[in-house]
């Protein structure tokens, strides 16, 4: 007996084919788990350990116009979205109610950890103002934080208890009056966080001031002195034009050290944003962003700040995309949270609104000019049911001519979205509408107010609340519940 298994420990160490083929595919699959695609530019820390618990947990391999990173990567799937919508996703890859470790098909993605193979920093000679020989030395690149956050998100399925806690890596910066500015997925569900200097081996603790999710921003405050000294925070620039220079700085997967890219700002107009379900004005870039530059700031060439990173685009026929939330956002979050002491998030007009290109749909209207949006459903909760109705058509916005497609100027020369003029109003502002109904031109006044959601995608507080009734248990109803379902 002894003689027969000798003979078979023999003949399975002879079969040296089989067993390469083995150890071929075990060694791609290792790696692949190590480089799944993300979505929001947060890189995901997790122990070797915690690795090995999904054996069976494959990843798809790197195709063109995708990307990918060494982290794991979580986003909302948003209903009734368009197909361009769909592929934006946070750089990092994590949302507020997925679990730690999920992916998903769409491609805007929130960045978060870093990628290497980032490109070169050149900066055009035009109102050059920083010495490129000397960018790392650069006193704006000081004002460049790394975050490290431990999350402990919530398990809407068993509302009593909350998951497993991970860790993830960001980028924030420094903002003045002892303050810092990341997003908000980089801080979602946090129980600790950490700010470390660059050139310092310290840590520093965070606290979490506000969190703006629609618009993906977060204020961070620091009470150590220490961590202070010799800081130089950032000034905020003018909102950039098409092929302006632009440098994003941040820590990306690779390495603990800073990491800078460069690009061109390509177009600017109102995006879907990933992580907060709205659609508000974004810079697109052509400059890497890789997960960990969540909270990272874009500079021009003046070194000036002129937005935060925060998703990229993902898709199989696009290649370099990524979108900066513009300083008309940050502006606002910030002049938000000064007035309330809190954010109280963007107004909304409460209505669902058509484009009026159709000839004959605009003389049905009376509508005389090539003009308007027809208004097709006014929600029955907003202020504006008191002052729209059913087939008006929106012509003007504070005397802002509105287009038949629904756009208004835009920089001289360009037009966006009509919904960029609502986004730049404050909970409680009065809005002016030009409107045509039957054939005759009125202005009427509705105030703005936030949208609130029948069923949200975000539980305020992050911890849904539940009641429990003869062995029932009951909790509000949630986009992260329905996933969970």
């Amino acid at each position: 007996m002894a003689m027969a298994a000798a003979n078979c420990w023999f003949s399975m160490l002879s079969s040296s084919t089989g067993s390469t083929s083995r150890c071929t595919l075990t060694s791609q699959r290792l790696f692949s788990t190590s480089r799944r695609p993300t979505y929001f530019l947060t890189s995901i820390v997790k122990s070797s350990k915690d690795r090995n618990q999904n054996p069976k947990q494959k990843l798809p391999r790197k195709t063109p116009g995708k990307f990918s990173a060494e982290s794991e990567a979580i986003t909302h799937k948003l209903p009734g979205r368009s197909r361009d919508e769909s592929h934006l996703s946070n750089v990092d890859g994590q949302s507020s109610w997925k679990k730690a470790g999920k992916s998903q098909s769409t491609s805007f993605r929130s960045s978060g950890t870093q990628r290497k193979g980032n490109k070169g920093v050149l900066f055009d000679s035009r109102d050059q103002q920083v010495d490129t020989g000397n960018l790392q030395d650069a006193a704006f690149l000081n004002a460049v934080v790394k975050v490290y956050c431990t999350h402990t998100a919530p398990d809407y399925s068993l509302p009593w208890q909350k998951q497993r806690q991970y860790q993830s890596t960001g980028s924030a910066f420094m903002i003045g009056d002892g303050k810092l500015l990341t997003n908000a997925h980089c801080v979602e569900h946090d129980t600790q966080v950490k700010v470390k200097k660059r050139g310092d081996d310290k840590k520093y603790v965070a606290k979490v001031l506000a969190k703006g999710v629609e618009c993906d921003i977060a204020l961070l405050s620091i009470e150590s002195e220490e961590f202070w000294k010799g800081a130089e925070p950032l000034e905020f620039g003018r909102l950039p034009r098409l092929q302006d220079g632009v440098t994003v700085v941040g820590y990306p997967l690779g390495g603990d050290t800073i990491s800078v890219t460069k690009g061109v700002v390509s177009r600017i107009e109102v995006t879907s944003y990933a992580h907060g379900s709205s659609e508000l004005l974004g810079i697109q870039i052509d400059a890497a962003i890789n997960p960990g530059n969540s909270g990272g700031p874009a500079f021009n060439d003046r070194g000036e700040c002129i937005g935060v990173a925060f998703q990229v685009y993902r898709s199989d026929e696009a290649e370099n995309i990524g979108y900066v939330i513009p300083t008309t956002v940050v502006s606002h979050f910030l002049e938000d949270y000064e007035r309330n002491g809190k954010y109280t998030g963007f107004p909304s007009l409460g209505v669902l609104l058509q484009k009026l290109e159709n000839p004959a749909l605009r003389a049905c209207l009376k509508v005389p000019s090539n003009e308007g949006i027809l208004v097709r459903r006014v929600e029955p909760t907003s202020d504006a049911s008191n002052v729209l109705k059913k087939g008006d058509v929106i012509v003007s916005f504070d005397d802002v001519r509105v287009g038949c497609e629904g756009t208004v100027p835009f920089q001289t020369t360009e037009r966006i979205a009509f919904r960029f003029l609502i986004s730049q109003k404050f909970s409680g502002d009065v809005a002016e509408l030009g409107i045509i109904r039957g054939g005759q031109f009125m202005k009427v006044q509705a105030i703005l107010n936030p949208r609130v959601h029948l069923v949200p995608y975000h539980i305020e507080g992050g911890q849904p609340s539940y009641l429990i009734v003869a062995g029932l248990v009951f909790t509000p109803l949630s986009e992260p519940l329905i996933e969970y379902v």
